[in-house]
């Protein structure tokens, strides 16, 4: 079930026409995808400080389908479309009521604080099987 999220557009995520900037949506997924692994019990802050993994993302194919404007209300999904030991993919979407505004394809990866790659973490992976 995918898990959801929602927040409101500010002035400041908009342009001068009161649409918002194109690469907000980007802010908006990754909060999205915060929340959804704070849901998931992981708190990234200790799994970077115990087991020394952070999450990077790795690629992004995103879709702009109509203007999200200031003062929307925006509700946010986020699904896990496949997973491997050391890879994630993402479908996120972004909707104001029922209308879909924006679609995006989120390939995570776990990193060492060196930045080398690693495996997802076992408690991650238990959480998303």
């Amino acid at each position: 079930m995918p898990h959801q999220f929602t927040t409101r557009v500010y002035y400041e995520d908009t342009d001068l026409a009161g649409i918002v900037y194109y690469a907000n949506y980007l802010r908006f997924i990754e909060r999205a995808r915060t929340e959804w692994v704070r849901t998931l019990g992981i708190d990234q802050t200790r799994l970077k400080d115990e087991a020394g993994v952070v999450f990077a993302v790795r690629r992004v194919e995103a879709d702009y389908l109509a203007p999200a404007r200031f003062d929307d209300v925006l509700a946010i999904s986020t699904s896990v479309t496949s997973a491997t030991p050391a890879r994630l993919v993402l479908r996120q979407e972004i909707r104001r009521d029922a209308a879909l505004l924006f679609t995006a394809t989120v390939t995570l990866v776990a990193l060492t604080e060196r930045g080398a790659p690693t495996r997802l973490p076992v408690a991650f992976r238990h959480f998303i099987a």
